[in-house]
């Protein structure tokens, strides 16, 4: 059977990706068809899942840093939404009730309200795919969006906590300590090399050292992997860590995928319900996108991030099986939840593959707030005098940007991702701004950027670089392009594409060390004739 649920998994998935749809969705049909033909979900599978989840809240934490949850924006914004939202939710269906629909007949308003706490959350797992396969995670909407999901995990396990009965043990408090033990882990994590020691480890810190330690002293264990990723996000090999595990994570998830479509049967009341339930998501949409545009962020930051979180969450499932478990909701309102989370996915999966050009084709409705009144995080970029923009601040970029104002003097503008790196070359007196320059959302916010006469593409990784490229080109930039490349293909085709110059970086550092060494050494030889 196992061969059965790797077959049809692929075959789903990959003809999902050919319809222009996230193979995710895919796999949820698969998990509907499988059941429909009597396969149940299985210990295995769910195991999976769960170990997929809790690799998808480390790497989350990975890249999170604790001052974006700190924000006003972020806490109370994720705060009034819940509130909002649950409130919405719970004033409808107590609606349906009093107009006779039976699902509802036999639950209180306390019933009713749990079940629209349980509708009011977006998905941890659908944003982040979303945001990773459309290449803006350190976009403002991205993180916007990851932090209001981070809250809202946080609300959840709160509840679980409370309905359950179950609070952590009193020595629970030692966790407070593992800030204090995070030089410890910063030494382990460098004495772990670059291989598949590094990828142990990071499931050793994931599933043991976070997920399995809250759980012993009874909180929940997917608030520890997350937790602890969060420790480790300031060490050099974070960002490295987290690619190491991004392979296995995604295989995994397919089981979570899968395991939805597997753990109910569809029932045609449950079907209803779970269309009336869908009918009533864009409201919870239109919440965010207001709440959002009271802190004064751009439309574009606002409609996307909404457009982001415009799901049901797997959260829902969770706080739906303790209701049903404890006789709270019927087992059709159980499955309409499953249901209406599927549904939901299936639904923004193209919405989010086409947000960019949804909010073009928006935008003219769209009242806009102004310059002067739009939030720090979401403010235009100025150039200012520049005239030549460097695109990766790290040797190569460096070395270009030094070697430019020695010959011609201030006209250099460089762009480097890190902002620790971006605050060292400021203290060197470059003119460096932080941003990522293979996020849409970057190139946005930049202002007037035809005036820049020459862009040198020195990112590290080739995908970079033409990304950068494409964007340049999507906004018609006119001036010159010139990239470097590792390989000889790879300059033809960034010729091909319309760059202007590119040029192998392991070819010129052999020349330009040849050519350093004679102007230096100065010496001499003489030719020998065989």
């Amino acid at each position: 059977m196992d061969i059965v649920l790797i077959c049809v998994a692929f075959i789903a998935g990959f003809a999902a990706q050919r319809c222009n749809l996230p193979p995710l969705v895919g796999f949820l049909l698969a998990g509907f068809g499988l059941h429909a033909m009597g396969v149940e979900s299985n210990q295995a599978i769910a195991s999976m899942a769960d170990i997929g989840v809790t690799l998808l809240l480390f790497t989350i934490g990975l890249k999170l840093d604790i001052k974006v949850l700190l924000s006003k924006e972020i806490w109370a914004g994720a705060t009034i939404h819940n509130l909002a939202s649950t409130a919405f939710f719970t004033l409808s269906l107590l609606a349906l009730k009093v107009i006779g629909v039976s699902a509802f007949a036999g639950m209180g308003v306390s019933q009713l309200m749990i079940l629209g706490f349980a509708l009011s959350f977006s998905s941890t797992v659908f944003a982040i795919k979303a945001l990773q396969d459309n290449g803006e995670m350190n976009s403002v909407y991205g993180t916007l969006a990851i932090g209001i999901l981070v809250m809202q995990d946080i609300f959840a396990v709160l509840f679980l906590t409370a309905s359950t009965g179950k609070i952590p043990q009193w020595y629970a408090i030692f966790l407070f300590a593992l800030p204090f033990v995070r030089p410890l882990f910063y030494k382990l994590l460098n004495k772990l090399g670059h291989g598949e020691l590094l990828v142990l480890g990071g499931i050793f810190f994931a599933l043991v050292v976070g997920a399995g330690l809250f759980e012993l002293v009874g909180v929940k264990a997917d608030l520890g992997a997350l937790v602890m990723g969060m420790l480790l996000a300031g060490h050099a090999k974070a960002s490295e860590l987290s690619k190491s595990l991004f392979n296995m994570k995604e295989l995994l998830l397919v089981c979570f995928f899968l395991n939805i479509g597997l753990s109910d049967q569809p029932t045609i009341s449950g079907l209803i319900m779970a269309v009336v339930f869908i009918l009533l998501l864009p409201v919870k949409a239109v919440f965010y996108y207001f709440i959002l545009d009271r802190f004064k962020f751009r439309n574009r930051t606002s409609l996307l991030t909404s457009l982001t979180l415009f799901n049901y969450s797997e959260f829902g499932l969770i706080v739906g099986g303790l209701a049903y478990k404890e006789g709270w909701i019927s087992s059709d309102i159980m499955v309409s939840i499953a249901l209406a989370v599927s549904i939901s996915f299936v639904i923004a999966a193209p919405i989010n593959r086409f947000s960019n050009q949804i909010y073009r084709r928006s935008a003219q409705w769209l009242r806009e707030n102004s310059d002067t009144k739009i939030n720090i995080r979401d403010q235009f970029i100025p150039i200012e005098d520049a005239q030549v923009m460097i695109l990766g601040m790290g040797r190569i970029g460096t070395g270009a940007y030094d070697e430019l104002v020695r010959r011609h003097g201030p006209i250099c503008i460089g762009v480097e991702i890190r902002d620790d790196t971006a605050s060292h070359h400021q203290h060197q007196h470059r003119n460096i701004i932080s941003g990522d320059v293979t996020d849409s959302d970057f190139w946005e916010r930049i202002q007037d950027l035809q005036q820049i006469e020459l862009v040198l593409l020195a990112i590290p990784n080739n995908k970079g670089n033409h990304y950068a490229f494409q964007q340049l080109k999507q906004r018609g930039y006119q001036g010159k392009i010139a990239a470097i490349a590792e390989y000889s293909d790879q300059v033809e085709e960034f010729l091909d594409l319309g760059a202007d110059a590119a040029f192998n970086i392991y070819r010129e550092a052999g020349s330009g060390f040849a050519t350093h060494v004679c102007d230096t050494l100065k010496p001499e030889f003489t030719h020998r004739n065989s």
